[in-house]
């Protein structure tokens, strides 16, 4: 199955509580965009996110880190599309060293992990 990834800077902005740490609602939402992207990749509309099935979050974020989200239909039904998720942080700010320094993980650390269903009506699947 056709994979999504995407990629993005935690910013002050997404920081939700003390200590800069970002609400896991924020996993959720890359979540979100990646199975858009998905179901427009396999039927060529956005559809609708049904629900999740499970939710895991395993590690903190903080404003700086970068997280790579990656997403796969795993299912499909008529027009349900069964997705499992991952979210990385591979990138994590180095305020120790000084106010501009990061480091690349070496093995990247799992943040969220979460299984879900979207939704395209048969009406308005165009695609493969």
């Amino acid at each position: 199955m056709e994979k999504v990834v995407i990629r993005m800077r935690m910013s002050m902005h997404d920081a939700h509580y003390g200590g800069n740490l970002v609400d896991g609602a924020k996993m959720l939402q890359l979540f979100g965009d990646v199975a858009t992207e998905l179901l427009i990749r396999n039927d060529g509309d956005e559809g609708l996110f049904a629900g999740y099935e499970s939710v895991e979050f395993t590690a903190p974020v903080y404003a700086g880190d970068y997280i790579e989200a990656e997403g796969e239909i795993i299912k499909k039904g008529n027009s349900s599309r069964k997705m499992k998720f991952e979210a990385r942080k591979v990138i994590k700010p180095r305020p120790d060293i000084n106010d501009s320094a990061c480091d690349v993980l070496e093995e990247p650390i799992v943040v969220c992990k979460a299984v879900g269903t979207c939704v395209v009506p048969k009406g308005k699947q165009r695609g493969k």
